[in-house]
């Protein structure tokens, strides 16, 4: 019987809810030093925020990202290595995160420390906070149609303004994102083309577009001064859904998540190519179940699971 390949896929912003981990806080000594760790570097209560709310104050990117982020970390932090991603062949893939979950992925699989992780968290959901603000934009979900159909809906709606998918999350569910105008030109478009649902999204900005284009240079600056190590396993990159190895360069990493900035993220692809490398189990660590709904969207025959609350950790710590 062959052995089940495990991959870890990291969530990102919109997985957050009032109340996320606040029970792992309690149960587990180990997510505890975590969030009070995360708490000295962040320079606000994030404990405060994810427990109790409001939900207006963690609905704000640079809560939010922190707020997600620590979140998986703390599951690592329990779990310890009692499941763990597979590395089925060196340029195979065990781990990959979406958006902000990339961040994740990296510290997951050994490039960055904790630390490093979260000063670059806090720095990316600040950067992407105030670029909204200046560049005022919105987002919205495209559901039935094709990829090549989004791609010209947007490039005939950018005559209105800037417009570009953001997130192919799976096969017919698409973001874009970009100026309000553009944005809302190609929801017209979508619907015209027989999308059957276009839905525009409770954003604070154009997030993977080019209007996160002033985030790029002080993003960069922190990149440049962060250690980075080499990956003890590989981790799928949302630009191209392309593979960073354990033999990857340091820049490659950093140059990956600069662009990821105003790139879309290719979730869809980064899951095919997953299981064409051997992935048949994708276990989601952080809150929510959205990225299992994505996995199963895109290839119903594999298995999925996750791990947010602790009464799942504490149900498969029994096993």
């Amino acid at each position: 019987m062959t052995k089940d390949l495990i991959g870890f896929v990291f969530p990102g912003q919109g997985s957050q809810y009032v109340g996320m981990a606040k029970d792992l806080y309690e149960s587990f000594d180990s997510a505890k030093k975590v969030f009070d760790k995360a708490n000295e570097i962040l320079g606000f209560d994030l404990k405060e925020i994810c427990f109790n709310g409001p939900e207006e104050a963690l609905k704000q990117t640079y809560v939010t990202q922190p707020a997600v982020f620590v979140h998986s970390i703390a599951l690592i932090s329990i779990l310890d290595g009692k499941i763990k991603a597979d590395a089925p062949a060196r340029s195979a893939g065990g781990s990959a995160g979406h958006s902000l979950g990339e961040y994740t992925a990296l510290v997951y699989a050994g490039a960055l420390s904790f630390e490093s992780g979260l000063n670059l968290v806090k720095l990316r959901g600040e950067l992407m906070q105030t670029a909204g603000e200046i560049n005022k934009g919105t987002m919205a979900a495209i559901i039935g149609l094709e990829k090549e159909k989004i791609f010209e809906v947007c490039k005939t709606a950018s005559a209105q303004g800037i417009v570009q998918p953001a997130n192919f999350n799976s096969p017919g569910q698409v973001v874009i994102s970009g100026s309000v105008e553009g944005v809302k030109s190609a929801m017209a478009l979508a619907k015209e083309s027989g999308a059957k649902i276009v839905k525009e999204l409770v954003v604070h900005g154009a997030f993977h577009s080019p209007l996160m284009e002033s985030a790029k240079e002080a993003l960069k600056n922190a990149l440049a001064e962060t250690e980075f190590s080499k990956l003890r396993i590989p981790v799928y990159r949302n630009i191209d859904a392309k593979v960073l190895t354990t033999n990857s360069h340091a820049d490659e990493i950093r140059n990956s998540l600069i662009e990821q900035l105003t790139s879309s993220v290719c979730w869809d692809d980064s899951v095919r190519n997953m299981i064409s490398n051997g992935v048949n189990e994708f276990v989601e660590i952080g809150p929510g179940k959205v990225l299992q709904g994505l996995v199963k969207r895109i290839n119903p025959n594999v298995k999925t699971s996750g791990f947010d609350r602790a009464e799942e950790i504490k149900s498969f710590l029994k096993q």
